[in-house]
This record gives C-alpha cells, sequence and structure tokens, in this order.
C-alpha cells in the first residue's frame, strides 16, 4: 500500500510516517510512504505516479494542500482518498475542504491511534467487501491462501494458479479497474526486493495478460499507458461492481 504525505515540518513528518508505516495494518498488507515537502513535487508525482492514499497538510510551501486538492478533483479527475490535515479547525475551514473533496479533516495536534483507524476505515471504505481470504471482482475471484483466481464466464469455470508475485499484480491491476497504474506502484504491490527491475515487470504483465486471457473478448483489456504504467479495463459492466465474498 502506497501513502502520499505532504507535510514541510521534519519532525512532523517523521512522525506522521512512523504512525502510518508501523501501526497500520491492512488484510497483513505493508505500507509504504512516499514523502513530499512542497505541494508542487507532489503534483508533479501525481502525474505519473498512483497511490492509495494522499494526507495532504494545509500549509505547505508554493502549493498549500487544499489548492493541490482542488486540482486533483477538479482538472485530475482523481477519486484517490484524501486525509487533509491542519490546525485550522474552524467550521468554515473544514466545510471548505470537505466540500472540495476531501474525504477526512484531522486537526492538529495529531493522535496517532485516532489517525490510523481514520486511515484504516478509509482504505477499507475504499475496498470491495472482503473476506479473510477471498475478494471478488463480477466474475473473478481471488484466493489469496492458495494464490488462485477463479472465473466463470457462460458456464465454463476455470482457475488459475499463480505464483506470489503474479497474484499480487493481478490484485493490483483488479483494485484499481479502470485507472491507469504505475510501474512503482504495481513493483511495490508485488513485493519487490530491488531486483525486479521495469524489464521484468513488463515481462510479468505480458505473461499475466496470457495466462488469464485479459483480452476484450474475455470482458477485460490490459494496456499500457505511455509514460505511466498499465490500465485494466472493462469492456463488461458486470465485472466493474465488487460482489460480496464467497462464502
Amino acid at each position: 500500500m502506497r501513502i502520499a504525505v505532504l507535510e514541510d515540518e521534519p519532525n512532523q513528518m517523521e512522525y506522521l510516517v512512523h504512525t502510518l508505516e508501523h501501526q497500520l495494518a491492512l488484510d497483513d498488507e505493508s505500507v509504504s510512504c512516499v514523502t513530499f515537502e512542497r505541494g508542487e513535487a507532489l503534483r508533479r508525482a501525481l502525474r505519473r505516479e498512483t497511490f492509495d492514499l494522499l494526507v495532504l497538510d494545509w500549509n505547505v510551501p508554493d502549493l498549500d494542500g487544499v489548492d493541490l486538492l482542488h486540482w486533483l478533483r477538479q482538472y485530475q479527475q482523481s477519486e484517490t482518498p484524501v486525509i487533509m490535515l491542519s490546525s485550522r479547525s474552524s467550521q468554515n475551514d473544514v466545510a471548505n475542504a470537505l466540500g472540495i473533496g476531501a474525504d477526512d479533516y484531522i486537526v492538529k495536534p495529531l493522535r496517532p491511534l485516532e489517525l490510523a483507524a481514520r486511515v484504516r476505515r478509509l482504505l477499507q471504505r475504499n475496498r470491495p467487501a472482503v473476506s479473510k481470504s477471498l475478494e471478488r471482482y463480477g466474475n473473478w475471484v481471488f484466493d489469496r491462501p492458495s494464490s488462485s483466481i477463479s472465473v466463470e464466464q457462460d458456464g465454463d469455470k476455470q482457475r488459475f494458479e499463480l505464483t506470489e508475485r503474479e497474484f499480487r499484480l493481478a490484485l493490483a491491476l483488479f483494485r484499481k479497474l479502470g485507472q491507469a497504474v504505475s510501474r512503482a506502484y504495481l513493483m511495490e504491490s508485488m513485493g519487490h526486493d530491488g531486483e525486479l527491475t521495469t524489464r521484468a515487470l513488463d515481462s510479468q504483465i505480458y505473461r499475466l495478460r496470457a495466462k488469464l486471457g485479459l483480452y476484450a473478448a474475455r470482458g477485460l483489456r490490459l494496456q499500457t499507458v505511455y509514460g505511466q504504467g498499465y490500465r485494466l479495463e472493462t469492456t463488461d459492466d458486470n465485472i466493474q461492481d465488487a460482489a460480496p465474498p464467497a462464502a
């Protein structure tokens, strides 16, 4: 899980990163924070990178958190969850941030347990209903313990046995269905240890596309997004909505 943190005060940044990386745990996923001291630097990154969550301080140099949020929602049409941080506590300020598109608003000073709980709730709200072992996207069912995927189409059920890396890669793409996903995000989702190169990722994508049959005829299309990464698109409306997990 990748979280972008915008904060210009070093001690506060360290506190935020420690809280998010060491106190937050969702489905046994690791949390990786990418830090930014200036709003413009984060805006440049958002044009080419993918994050699961943005934690934005309101008052930072050159482009404050609210202006960045406005750009993200208005011009990028991004639905990435955003938590706004600020020492401002007036009703007008809170209403302004929420009205622009913040998903949550936290008044400083931060309390670590509250921050972790709010982040966990927000990310779970943006995930499909899951059981401890299964995650479903339309007729595609991901079985995490066995690293396998099952799909039923036209009465024919297939099961694909995947390596752990293949499974994590496929899950990352399905979780971001319809969105462009950066190579860096996909590599972190696979749990790479520094040995995985972008060329190796491209090879993994090629094999996964062929293995799962991610082509338009099956209702899905895995495409390259120039300058960013990949996008898994659906040509079947039934795949867009995640169904409740299997029993």
